[in-house]
């Protein structure tokens, strides 16, 4: 039977990860402010409350033993989700991130997995300062035995947690924090079936013209940007990423060899980033398809700046079109 809500993906998050504790009572939740608070963008509001602190546990504001006791955890057989208060918290936990957490597995020959999920609320957009509003996924791209993973809807939320949370593997789950709570973005969400291949690439708006991949906060600015596009008569395919370790770039490719055109849209600065590594890749597998050199939006190669300014940093719609407008030209 169908059950349909309509959700923004705050809440779809919220579900998921309430519908994962019912089911496992092994799954434990840890972080800053995640149990009375409910976190600061009130995404585990009322666990703690349903589930006893037991389950849902406030921790001192401390990113490595928040994931350093996730990795004793895991070892002694429990799922822990671990929240990230903010992006820029996380690097006190890299160490353990990069050194226990993601090598556990290899290193045991497979005998010890790590069931562990960090949920990072990333990006900007919310007016704050630096630390708060970053896009660090690429760094942990770069990191073998981790998967990595960003959401832009309601129904991935709601789905793809559940989904990292079931894995015996690492999970980053970026989350984009500006879209938590947005009204325009609230979709009906079925919680009694799954989709299918939840963390596989997308095609989320199909065209013939030019294609767009985007992941996480960039997904709408894509899907806008098309929209504004069709006004003047283009056409843009739009591919949501969803999995940025280990890339799934089979639609992209096929996507290019049908469009000719690529534009990737990012907030994260562009040196050394995964537009990059799409870029490179597109090139290799594509080369002979492209009718010109595949273009890149990104945030800038500087620190994160002053709210004031954000606008002027973060990809927005007439940017995208202005790589659109370039790549058609070429």
């Amino acid at each position: 039977m169908t059950d349909l809500q309509k959700l923004t993906i705050g809440k779809a998050l919220n579900l998921g990860l309430r519908r994962a504790m019912e089911e496992d009572p092994k799954v434990l939740i840890m972080g800053e402010d995640v149990g009375k608070l409910g976190g600061v963008f009130r995404i585990t509001d009322g666990l703690q409350k349903d589930f006893g602190e037991q389950r849902v546990l406030d921790t001192p504001l401390a990113e490595s033993g928040i994931i350093g006791t996730a990795v004793g955890l895991a070892v002694r057989g429990f799922r822990p989700v671990c929240e990230i208060q903010f992006e820029g918290f996380i690097f006190p936990g890299f160490d353990q991130i990069s050194s226990q957490l993601a090598k556990l597995h290899y290193r045991t020959q497979g005998k010890v997995k790590m069931p562990v999920v960090i949920r990072v609320p990333f990006g900007g957009g919310i007016g704050a300062v630096e630390h708060h509003s970053e896009s660090p996924e690429s760094l942990f791209s770069h990191i073998a035995g981790l998967k990595v993973v960003s959401i832009s809807n309601a129904v991935d939320a709601y789905w793809g947690i559940q989904e990292a949370i079931r894995s015996d593997d690492p999970i980053l789950f970026f989350e984009p924090k500006k879209l938590y709570h947005s009204g325009a973005l609230k979709m009906e969400v079925d919680t009694s079936t799954a989709p299918s291949r939840v963390f596989a690439s997308q095609v989320v708006r199909e065209g013939t013209d030019a294609t767009v991949v985007a992941y996480g906060p960039s997904v709408k600015v894509a899907l806008d940007a098309a929209t504004a596009a069709e006004a003047e008569g283009k056409s843009l395919e739009v591919i949501d990423l969803r999995t940025l370790s280990p890339l799934d770039l089979g639609p992209v490719f096929e996507s290019v060899r049908k469009t000719g055109r690529l534009i990737a849209v990012s907030e994260a600065p562009s040196e050394s980033s995964l537009t990059s590594e799409i870029a490179a890749r597109v090139q290799q597998e594509c080369f002979y398809s492209l009718e010109s050199p595949v273009l890149r939006v990104t945030g800038f190669d500087t620190p994160y700046p002053p709210a004031k300014l954000e606008e002027h940093y973060l990809p927005d719609l007439d940017r995208v079109l202005h790589a659109v407008d370039r790549s058609l030209a070429w």
